[in-house]
């Protein structure tokens, strides 16, 4: 039986003719008809009981048409998805947050890369909104973030790990001599944030009212920016230990930071959409996820 023969019949019920349906698939009319003819000839039973005007289905044919539209219509979403699966293996978008300082997510771009050469990997930064955004939009097909949200049940939300939180801050700042700090502790000094200019807002929002931050911010584009802030004593920046933090720079100490007696911790995952997700997405998270964890 063909796929070919089957969109003629359902064509030619669907418009209640054999010409219209002939010009929907453009072919002749008589080309359509012996088509069909050939689909009851395999079948080895009428479909339609055919007059010069007109035609009837037969209880088969009637039988036929109902499952075989819907198995028509797994078949198609069957293709588009095959093929759709096809392109995304070519490609793989990640998004990570651009105040990341850790070496695993370099390490695991290196090892995939390795284990699967046919796949050309895009990296992007970010805030945590902006990846959000991309995600939502499409733009990317797995992000490496913190959870500041519920958990979408749209996505994936794979739990890589807790991690510890910490603050650089300058040798020449009296607080470095302390084995810990409090957010208390740092009130009355300027908080460092990496974020683009149009997520500032955003940022300052969450560490304020999430956090529990009460100071006054500055802003970095990016860590290099951020520690040449922190070294020349302009204030202290916030740390997230996902993964092995190479050691601070000359002029930096970096300390744990606690809140309400406990080190304070962040969650971060790997997102990705389920109606997006293939082989390597999962692939490369696992890997993340475990090179995280054997360091942590």
């Amino acid at each position: 039986m063909l796929y070919q023969q089957m969109k003629y019949f359902m064509s030619v019920v669907e418009c209640h003719s054999f010409t219209k349906a002939a010009e929907e698939c453009y072919i002749s009319q008589s080309a359509i008809s012996q088509q069909i003819k050939a689909l009851e000839k395999e079948l080895g039973v009428e479909l339609m009981k055919r007059s010069p005007r007109s035609f009837v289905l037969t209880p088969a044919g009637e039988y036929f048409y109902r499952h075989g539209k819907s198995i028509l219509g797994e078949i198609e979403t069957l293709k588009s998805e095959t093929i759709r699966r096809g392109e995304d293996e070519l490609t793989m978008k990640i998004g990570y947050l651009r105040c990341y300082g850790a070496q695993e997510l370099h390490n695991a771009i290196a090892e995939f890369s390795q284990l699967y050469p046919e796949v050309s990997l895009s990296i992007v930064n970010g805030t945590h909104e902006e990846l959000y955004h991309l995600l939502k939009s499409k733009q990317v097909d797995l992000v490496i973030s913190d959870q500041r949200r519920a958990f979408n049940h749209d996505y994936f939300n794979y739990e890589l790990l807790y991690s510890d939180c910490y603050v650089e801050i300058s040798n020449n700042n009296s607080l470095s001599q302390m084995n810990s700090l409090t957010i208390e502790d740092l009130r009355r000094h300027s908080c460092i944030l990496i974020s683009s200019k149009e997520q500032q807002f955003n940022e300052q929002d969450y560490y304020q009212n999430t956090l529990g931050f009460s100071n006054q911010f500055l802003f970095a584009d990016n860590l290099e920016e951020g520690r040449l802030m922190v070294v020349s004593n302009r204030g202290f920046m916030p740390i997230e230990a996902v993964g092995t933090l190479p050691p601070p720079a000359i002029g930096i100490k970096r300390l744990p930071l606690y809140h309400h007696k406990k080190q304070l911790q962040r969650n971060y995952c790997a997102f990705w959409e389920k109606s997006r997700t293939n082989y390597y997405i999962e692939e490369f998270a696992e890997l993340l996820r475990k090179l995280l964890r054997q360091d942590s």
